[in-house]
């Protein structure tokens, strides 16, 4: 467990105040709004330390509301067919839109191919769950109360997360720590998926295709789950979804798929804080948060 930083603190300011404290290798950001209390970022936390990627694709960034105590967090995955995107815009909007309802989020970098195939995506991702669930309280998260989610790539990462144990167990976690699992507008089926994408993400072996889909580890005894995807979403999509939510649901999981209407693929997230959406009551409903 990393030690706490003994220059690192919370600081607070008067509503519509933004203050940037540098400490050591990341800073603390204090966000106010006018319709929420104060939150504290704490934005380029390094998740694994053993190791040194570039751009900072071991970072991640915490948004906690000022004062939480024992919160409930979301460990947010950002999409770009894990080829592109950052953790800092999926970051802000989740916090804007779950903050105020007591929700912490925790968005993550990860390293993206052409630089690194599967599973680097994976075990960053688990190292990025296992750090929050090893530290999240010092931010006054509850280490007991942690959901991993994540929208196209990212949700597919979220989701082989919550099956697959391989990669968690590597950090001493069970899947149990996982409270619950979110996946926005995923792919799942890779072996059906890595024909028609770069094959510097999977490779060309028909049977790692298989190794890093879900397919093998829908089982029995895994966490709740909340599927959810746009109308909008290539047919494919939605059929890869409704499939494997009726797969899980087979093997006797908790599993809910919504489908979202008068959405894109790209705009189910996007227009999270529009006044139709409909994201974010599931969201909080899933997380008991109404």
């Amino acid at each position: 467990m990393s030690v706490v930083n003994p220059r690192e603190r919370r600081i607070m300011m008067p509503r519509w105040c933004v203050i940037r404290v540098v400490l050591g290798v990341f800073s603390v950001i204090l966000l106010a709004t006018p319709a929420s209390s104060q939150v504290v970022a704490t934005r380029d936390v390094d998740y694994r330390a053993e190791v040194d990627f570039e751009n900072g694709k071991d970072r991640l960034d915490i948004y906690m509301p000022e004062g939480a105590e024992m919160a409930p967090v979301i460990v947010f995955f950002h999409g770009g067919a894990l080829r592109a995107g950052s953790k800092g815009r999926d970051g802000a909007l989740l916090s804007e839109r779950f903050l105020p309802a007591g929700v912490g989020i925790v968005s993550a970098n990860y390293r993206l191919s052409p630089g690194v195939m599967h599973p680097a995506h994976m075990e960053d991702a688990a190292a990025a769950f296992a750090w929050v669930v090893k530290n999240i309280k010092r931010y006054g998260g509850d280490p007991e109360n942690v959901y991993v989610a994540g929208h196209s790539a990212g949700a597919y990462l979220a989701a082989l997360l919550a099956l697959d144990p391989r990669y968690l167990a590597k950090h001493d976690i069970e899947l149990a720590s996982i409270r619950g699992t979110i996946p926005i507008s995923p792919f799942l089926y890779v072996e059906e998926t890595a024909a028609d994408r770069p094959k510097d993400v999977w490779g060309e072996n028909p049977a790692d295709w298989l190794q890093a889909s879900v397919t093998p580890y829908i089982t029995a005894g895994k966490g709740p789950m909340l599927l959810i995807y746009a109308d909008g979403d290539d047919e494919w999509r939605r059929d890869q979804n409704d499939r494997f939510g009726e797969a899980m649901r087979a093997a006797g999981n908790r599993v809910r798929v919504v489908e979202v209407p008068n959405r894109t693929h790209t705009s189910i997230m996007s227009a999270m804080n529009a006044d139709d959406d409909q994201i974010g009551g599931l969201l909080r409903r899933f997380l008991g948060r109404r």
